[in-house]
């Protein structure tokens, strides 16, 4: 009975830092942003609503990134408030130990993580679906867009004089499949068409295959071709931008729809290594846990205490670093990806677990 509520007590004092921690990341966030969604908006008149709006919606998401950090900090604050109190050293003569600190605070950490994966982060990915929609209305360039749907893919751009609409049933690598391209004047009238098996759109001009043109100025029969070189503004590095926000799709998405993703054109290193992203982040936060338990458990000294914030702080950021370096390195395909995802927890799995074992001696 005793333990049951200690436990309480502790998980309590945990989940409250961490929702303390949270709060002035989500201040600090919202200010920020937000000043960023009114430059964007300088040109249009609509007032402070839709820029705080937006701010709201896309917070949630930069939370579920920084979250390591978040539970970084949420620990040392609890630790640091349990030794100020002497709870640390009253909680110990019932028989705790530093390791059994870690442990609950680890455990409450994975619930976390899991309740995030499972129920916060759907609903974050579809605010910012829903925010870029709202954004791409206002976008500025209006001449050249291109929207990824249920119907393939459409492109409009201005190509000098012209108006190309382009559709393309899927974007497979460096190739749109089964392509249609309409040429219009500057008056809207449809002057030529094009038809393709594929086109191969790695650089400009692309190369058309397999397909037929039309001109309707000189009404002329169609002629068909084996390639045919036409230029565009857009490019594979163009198209592929539109998959860049890989946080329009939820964690559930990415383990139950991964192959009907890549046929929609998702680059399929990508999703994997945003999908080990998430199943590596409930280790994270428990090493983060660690972190902060071997920073903060260290020593009963309270002058020290600042130093070990600095200190700790200074770690979690080369940490968080180190993380986007090995990331990047698996994206260019300088490493695996997997290796890219896993080698910075393995990395601080090996640094904790002796960190670890000599606070649970003192």
């Amino acid at each position: 009975m005793n333990n049951f509520v200690i436990n309480k007590y502790l998980i309590i004092e945990f989940l409250k830092a961490f929702l303390n921690i949270v709060l002035i990341f989500c201040c600090l966030g919202l200010i920020l942003n937000l000043f960023e969604e009114i430059n964007y908006f300088k040109n249009y008149d609509i007032g402070i609503l839709m820029p705080l709006g937006l701010s709201l919606m896309i917070i949630p998401s930069i939370l579920i990134n920084l979250l390591p950090f978040i539970l970084f900090l949420s620990s040392m604050w609890v630790f640091i408030k349990l030794k100020n109190n002497r709870d640390i050293l009253a909680l110990k003569t019932f028989g705790f130990s530093n390791l059994s600190f870690l442990i609950l605070f680890s455990l409450t950490s994975v619930f976390i993580s899991t309740i995030i994966l499972f129920a916060f982060n759907p609903l974050t990915s579809i605010t910012v679906k829903y925010y870029e929609d709202i954004k791409g209305k206002y976008d500025i360039d209006k001449s050249h867009l291109a929207s990824i749907n249920s119907n393939g893919i459409w492109i409009r751009e201005k190509y000098q004089n012209n108006i190309h609409i382009i559709k393309s049933q899927k974007f497979e690598g460096d190739r749109l499949i089964n392509v249609s391209i309409y040429k219009l004047d500057e008056n809207n009238t449809l002057i030529e068409r094009i038809e393709g098996e594929q086109a191969i759109i790695s650089e400009n001009p692309w190369i058309i295959q397999n397909g037929f043109k039309k001109n309707f100025l000189e009404k002329t029969a169609k002629e068909e071709f084996l390639t045919f070189e036409f230029d565009s503004t857009f490019s594979e590095e163009k198209l592929n931008s539109i998959y860049s926000n890989l946080d329009t799709i939820s964690f559930y998405n990415l383990i139950t729809n991964m192959d009907d993703l890549v046929k929609k054109g998702y680059n399929p290193k990508l999703l994997m290594e945003k999908k080990h992203f998430y199943l590596s982040l409930p280790f994270f936060l428990v090493l983060m846990v660690c972190l902060a338990g071997i920073f903060s458990l260290g020593s009963n000294d309270r002058k020290q205490n600042t130093y070990y914030i600095l200190l700790s702080i200074v770690v979690c950021v080369i940490i968080f670093y180190f993380k986007n370096f090995s990331t990047a390195l698996g994206t260019t395909e300088r490493i695996p990806m997997l290796v890219s995802v896993w080698s910075p927890i393995i990395i601080l799995s090996l640094f904790c677990s002796v960190g670890v074992m000599q606070i649970n001696e003192k």
